[in-house]
């Protein structure tokens, strides 16, 4: 009789990782629609191929290396054995290739967070170059030190510093924004973006009702992101956690999306629909790395910080001239840190020192290799296209077609 039990716990404990992850693979076609939206019509289709060439890359890189770096296990030619998760003491009561494959769309939704920094002007080949770099090695590495549970400084693990993070504010959030600021600044800003006297051009997006469409393939998408990490439903205890966490994701995502709205009417006179849109994708990373202990009230709240910040990022970066265009560094990176810091308001686990320690560790790590990446990288192929192509469009320069061909006036 417990052996039947364990059995079933075991393939309820599969399905639903299995589902979860096939949410969070999802996010990859939320991305490539909000991005689709937010990017010109002449860089469309450059836009989607990174979107889909970047989640091939991911996964067949995590599997070739990654998950050795990150896990210690051998996935590419023996399979991973024992229960999936390095140092863990108990068996885990799901298959290990499902926790494979749950690891290695996490790993693609970090990547994902790069390509729309840096769209409109970066080569399509010298993405996906640092691509390999990134999710073969960069990311598995600080996820090594985070959720593999390996000693960073001397005998000390993160864990041992008291830095907790749930599903990934930090681990997966921003350390894609450290990656895409490395980036940015390497390859510069669009031509025209900012003017002489230091003013900010708009360059509106395409398609906004695609990047809103993305935007709600991502907020459906994070249910599986938040709510699989609770790693287990087949029981009354996991079940309930389960369920705590769809609720306060639910609700971060809905407060950060009303206080972006509201900070955006009151700042610019208007309801500027891109900012709320990004308003929702705050909240919701701001509640990854914690959505298990807060209440919905606290959770709200706290989207609600997210997407108040995230406003004011947007603003502040384009002062700084760094130009991103779908404001993924404010989004991922810095309410990414803020979604690190309120972990200890509700979570007793975790200690203010060690959520700031863990924070420094990532974005130092993620930030200076990828500087060095990308240097390399402009090095041997450059990174960004001519300036003639970038006039013209990424889509005919580096695809050799265009998403909007009836409308090839509207650049």
């Amino acid at each position: 009789m417990e052996n039947e039990i364990f059995q079933l716990q075991y393939a309820l404990d599969t399905f639903y990782f299995l589902v979860c992850g096939a949410l969070v693979m999802w996010m990859a076609a939320g991305f490539a629609m909000l991005e689709a939206g937010l990017v010109r019509g002449k860089n469309t289709v450059e836009i989607l191929t990174k979107n889909v060439a970047l989640f091939a890359v991911a996964c067949t890189m995590y599997m070739v290396c990654g998950y050795a770096v990150m896990y210690g296990g051998d996935y590419l030619l023996s399979g991973i054995s024992g229960n999936g998760v390095t140092g863990a003491e108990e068996p885990a009561t799901y298959a290990p290739s499902a926790d494979f494959f749950f690891q290695v769309v996490f790993v693609a939704t970090a990547m994902s967070i790069v390509s729309g920094a840096v769209a409109e002007r970066m080569k399509l080949f010298a993405f996906l170059a640092f691509a390999v770099v990134m999710t073969g090695i960069i990311y598995p590495m600080e996820g090594s030190w985070t959720w593999g549970g390996n000693a960073v400084f001397g005998a000390y693990t993160l864990g041992d510093l008291g830095f907790l993070d749930f599903a990934g504010s930090g681990i997966v959030h921003m350390a894609g924004a450290a990656a895409a600021l490395a980036g940015v600044i390497l390859v510069g800003p669009r031509k025209g973006k900012y003017g002489p006297n230091g003013e900010v051009n708009a360059f509106p997006g395409a398609n906004l009702p695609l990047a809103t469409l993305g935007t709600f393939i991502l907020w459906l998408g994070w249910f599986g992101f938040n709510g699989g990490s609770v790693l287990a439903t087949a029981s009354v205890d996991a079940a309930n956690s389960v369920a705590v966490v769809f609720m306060n994701t639910n609700a971060a995502a809905a407060g950060g999306c009303i206080a972006a709205l509201i900070t955006a009417k009151l700042m610019f006179g208007k309801a500027d629909l891109t900012m709320a849109l990004n308003g929702c994708l705050a909240g919701l990373v701001a509640i990854t790395a914690g959505p298990d202990t807060p209440s919905a009230l606290q959770a709200t709240l706290f989207g609600g910080l997210g997407g108040v910040l995230v406003v004011f990022s947007i603003i502040t970066l384009d002062k700084l001239k760094i130009d991103d265009p779908v404001g993924a560094i404010s989004v991922h990176g810095v309410v990414g840190l803020l979604g690190l810091l309120l972990v200890p308001v509700t979570n007793d686990g975790a200690a203010f020192s060690g959520q700031i320690i863990g924070a420094l560790t990532i974005f130092g790590w993620v930030f200076g290799a990828s500087l060095i990446t990308f240097g390399l990288i402009r090095a041997v192929m450059g990174l960004r296209v001519s300036e003639e192509e970038e006039y013209e469009g990424s889509d005919i320069a580096e695809c050799g077609m265009e998403a909007y061909p009836e409308f090839t006036s509207a650049r």
